[in-house]
């Protein structure tokens, strides 16, 4: 007598993606492309996903699809592309008054301006970021942003306000008594106006 074969029952992920739309399951499986380092046939996916997410009123599934294909543009040096998705998950997140990834996306724009040349847009969008993070007491994303922006000024030939972010950045880290740090950031700022 031959027995059938049992059928397996579903895994958890199985369960959890029976219940998702399938521009959740393109977006989900463009992640994966992403971590395995496939970025066209990730950015096809959120592609879909975006129309899905857009056929199917889901704001944030657009702002989040929106977001990852402003990430591939930026990427790829595609940085009208990169500012069209960027701006568009801008507005939604804004209107959403989700602050959190209001935030990201500042930093993300502020730093495609920074490499396009737009020099002011990105100060701007920095001191945005900076109110931001001192608002949430990120100390650390502070100083970076404070560096970032040092490096917007040396790029724009002013010396004097490069090593002025350097010292205030050099500062926090004193504050929470990081010497070597402060110390570090402090150098920088000195060879920068030596230089």
């Amino acid at each position: 007598m031959t027995t059938l074969p049992m059928a397996t029952p579903p895994t958890e992920k199985e369960k959890e993606d029976e219940n998702k739309s399938q521009a959740e399951l393109d977006y989900d499986e463009a992640v994966e492309l992403i971590a395995k380092d496939e970025v066209a046939q990730a950015a096809n996916l959120f592609h879909n996903a975006l129309i899905g997410f857009e056929q199917d009123n889901d704001d944030p599934g657009v702002a989040k699809a929106s977001d990852r294909l402003g990430d591939i543009c930026a990427m790829r040096k595609d940085f009208d592309g990169a500012t069209a998705h960027y701006d568009r998950a801008f507005a939604i997140c804004q209107k959403a008054e989700d602050g959190f990834s209001i935030l990201e996306l500042h930093k993300k724009i502020a730093d495609l301006h920074a490499v396009c040349g737009k020099h002011k847009e990105a100060i701007n969008l920095y001191l945005d970021v900076i109110d931001d993070m001192s608002a949430m007491q990120n100390h650390n994303g502070v100083i970076k942003t404070f560096e970032k922006m040092a490096d917007v000024y040396v790029e724009m030939d002013n010396r004097e306000m490069a090593a002025d972010c350097f010292r205030t950045a050099a500062s926090i880290h004193a504050n929470f008594k990081h010497t070597k740090q402060a110390e570090a950031l402090q150098k920088r700022a000195e060879e920068i106006l030596a230089s």
